[in-house]
């Protein structure tokens, strides 16, 4: 039973850190004002640590703005 209950909270996060990193992904992808370098870099940290690159996404969007 334990290792059913460990087995559902790495789903839980591996579903949650996909959706975040495809949310990410569409994003930078729409957003016309990166270069395609740029886009990539983003594209890639998305990919690696979603939660913590989106807030600093958001923080350097608010800032050109």
């Amino acid at each position: 039973m334990q290792e059913l209950l460990i087995y559902a909270l790495i789903f839980l996060a591996l579903i949650g850190h996909c959706l975040l990193a495809g949310k990410m992904y569409r994003t930078v992808h729409s957003d016309k004002s990166l270069t395609i370098t740029e886009k990539n870099d983003w594209k890639l940290k998305s990919l690696i640590f979603p939660a913590y690159f989106w807030f600093e996404y958001k923080k350097l969007k608010k800032a050109q703005d």
